[in-house]
């Protein structure tokens, strides 16, 4: 929900058609959800990460999640703004966070 204070959605959504400013909404929502899932995965089952196949598998996903978000912000952010940038350090950050484990 930061974000939609940070972009300033409350006058840029008003912009779209109903369908489409909720449909982002309710994206963001969910997106919000699955990272907080993550999180908690993360948490409560950080030794079955390390040591299960399927733990591997999931900080992998999410290893290649966080790269692709990072390409995207290139590919569809491309504007300096200094926003951006922080953006883009926070994601590739997430593919770091997510690889270390793996590497061990």
């Amino acid at each position: 929900m930061f974000f939609w204070k940070l972009f300033n959605w409350n006058q840029d959504l008003k912009k779209l058609r109903f369908e489409n400013r909720g449909i982002l909404q309710i994206l963001n929502v969910q997106i919000i959800v699955y990272f907080l899932t993550v999180a908690v995965i993360c948490f409560w089952f950080s030794q079955e990460l390390i040591t299960t196949a399927i733990g591997k598998a999931f900080l992998l996903m999410n290893v290649i999640f966080w790269v692709v978000r990072t390409v995207q912000q290139y590919i569809f952010l491309c504007a300096n703004h200094y926003i951006i940038h922080l953006l883009s350090l926070f994601f590739a950050l997430g593919a770091v966070l997510f690889s270390l484990p793996l590497l061990m």
